[in-house]
């Protein structure tokens, strides 16, 4: 299908910000499946994200980084990684301090002081990226960040309002319903905000309702009356979407990662993914989840490290202080105790440096300096002021002895290089070489991504389930990671376009904001002026 422009003029593209009245309230599945839905529409669609604040990141084919739901959103469209899609990305190491991403290169480290004093430069880096997509696609989706009505950072906002009021872009509004008090942070949001800001918002989007759609109803139209804003969808409540989830928090502890379908009726594998306290990349373990007789859980005590078949040590963007806080818990020992019973453990990029024998931070970590590691592998880690973004193309050993091969994919996002192994290789990148480390049944590697090569989970799947005696263990046949994300776009989009009203979508991207009051107007009794939705 030929794509065209919702304008229908040759100037920049039709754009909308979908925001939110608080953080993980649903704009980035908002966000997907409107560019999935405008993307089987035959519309050029792309997605824009002018600051994230997460952990989760993707690797672009330039080299750049950007946040894992941009990635997501990409895909939705049809579309590769771009640093465009992302242009802010924060990537927390404490409760003060973030490494910051501009245009998919790293920045530097920054306070919150440091970073707002820095935003009249990232404010016009957002505006070109901006443009720029709006020049080359027909839509451009943005996706705001946290609330729209955090006030106290609007003299210096370049995600929420202010971008809206700097590019004249329509607002959507959307709430989780599921959390409770929706309609009063829709009515509250809307009511903080200044008025130029709320002639932006041109309607709400409820997310995660259960239940009987009619007995919400009353309430829409009271919060209707009072704001002037209509509701322009609700989206029923939908278990079934998980994949690459923004935000970290979005994995708490005791949660299983997935769903619990049918089995193939062999043996299961449980599968123990550490949930430490700064875990970056938390997709790394949801391939693992498509497979029918593999259970993951979150988990962050030794007695759960102990029992699991399998565990996972995720990366972190904060290697040192992570290790500490295993140390704490009692998990370090709990990993010790696993290699020394021949139990598997796998880990990923900061994961894999916490397994080492010594990692010489000088970096990332707030006191830098050398530590020792778990000491399960006979490796060094060091960290380098050059940070490593790339794409992984290569092979991995499936056998200890390196006899085998089998295709893999995956990036790379790291400081911390190995300085010195002792321990084999196990994973071969066609450029570069040998990478990882590999002592028995632990595996140590700096790439994300690779359990997402199907022929390589299954043969790992394997060895593990061989190493634990659960020899009638069989990977489901034809399980693949990326049509399962694939088809989570669909769904989703599916769910949007059943539930919102699209025709209103396509004029706020022809037309703009409708002329609708402030709440302040309606509050004084003057009749709202009708809304051109």
């Amino acid at each position: 299908m030929t794509a065209t422009r919702v304008d229908g003029s040759g100037g920049p593209g039709g754009a909308l910000l979908v925001g939110g009245t608080s953080s993980d309230a649903g704009k980035s599945l908002i966000v997907a499946g409107l560019c999935r839905a405008l993307a089987r529409e035959g519309v050029s669609v792309a997605p824009f994200k002018a600051q994230n604040m997460s952990n989760n990141s993707a690797v672009t084919l330039d080299g750049g980084e950007i946040g894992r739901a941009q990635a997501l959103q990409a895909a939705a469209c049809g579309l590769e990684p771009d640093t465009r899609f992302n242009p802010v990305l924060l990537k927390p190491g404490s409760d003060r301090r973030s490494h910051v991403i501009v245009r998919g290169r790293p920045y530097g480290d920054v306070g919150a002081a440091d970073y707002h004093a820095r935003r009249a430069e990232l404010a016009d880096v957002v505006a070109d990226e901006l443009a720029s997509l709006r020049r080359d696609y027909d839509v451009v989706i943005c996706e705001g960040a946290g609330s729209v009505a955090e006030v106290n950072l609007r003299a210096t906002d370049i995600a929420n309002m202010g971008l809206a009021r700097a590019a004249h872009l329509p607002v959507l509004l959307v709430t989780d319903i599921d959390r409770g008090g929706s309609l009063a942070h829709l009515f509250g949001t809307v009511a903080l905000l200044e008025p130029a800001d709320q002639a932006l918002v041109a309607g709400f989007v409820i997310n995660k309702f259960r239940g009987d759609p009619a007995l919400l109803t009353p309430g829409l139209d009271i919060v209707a009356e009072r704001t002037g804003r209509p509701t322009l969808g609700v989206l029923p409540y939908a278990s079934g979407l998980w994949i690459d989830a923004e935000d970290s928090l979005a994995s708490p502890v005791g949660q299983r990662v997935g769903e619990a379908g049918l089995g193939t009726g062999g043996a299961r594998l449980s599968v123990a993914a550490i949930r430490l306290p700064r875990t970056s990349n938390t997709t790394d373990v949801e391939a693992l989840a498509c497979e029918p007789d593999v259970d993951v859980v979150w988990v962050d005590d030794p007695a759960a490290v102990s029992a699991a078949d399998l565990v996972v040590v995720p990366g972190t963007r904060a290697t040192v202080s992570d290790l500490a806080w295993l140390r704490a818990r009692g998990i370090g020992d709990a990993l010790v105790e696993r290699a020394r019973r021949g139990r598997p453990v796998l880990g990923v990029c900061g994961g894999f440096q916490m397994l080492a024998r010594t990692i010489d931070d000088g970096v990332e970590a707030e006191q830098a300096g050398r530590v020792d590691g778990l000491g399960i592998l006979d490796v060094d880690v060091e960290f380098r002021a050059d940070k490593t973004l790339r794409r992984f193309t290569g092979a991995a050993f499936t056998h200890a002895g390196g006899e085998g091969t089998v295709p893999v994919t995956g990036y790379e996002i790291h400081h911390g290089v190995v300085a010195r192994s002792d321990e084999q290789a196990w994973l071969v990148d066609a450029e570069t070489g040998p990478e990882g480390a590999r002592s028995g049944p632990v595996y140590g590697t700096h790439c994300h991504g690779v359990l997402d090569s199907d022929g390589f989970r299954r043969r790992f799947l394997r060895e593990v389930a061989a190493t634990v005696g659960r020899a009638d263990f069989t990977p489901g046949a034809g399980v693949s990671a990326a049509a399962e994300r694939e088809r989570q776009l669909d769904s989703i989009a599916d769910l949007v376009t059943a539930h919102v009203d699209m025709n209103s979508v396509h004029r706020l991207l022809r037309d703009g904001a409708p002329i609708l009051p402030s709440v302040i107007s309606l509050l004084d009794g003057n009749r709202a002026p009708e809304s051109r939705l």
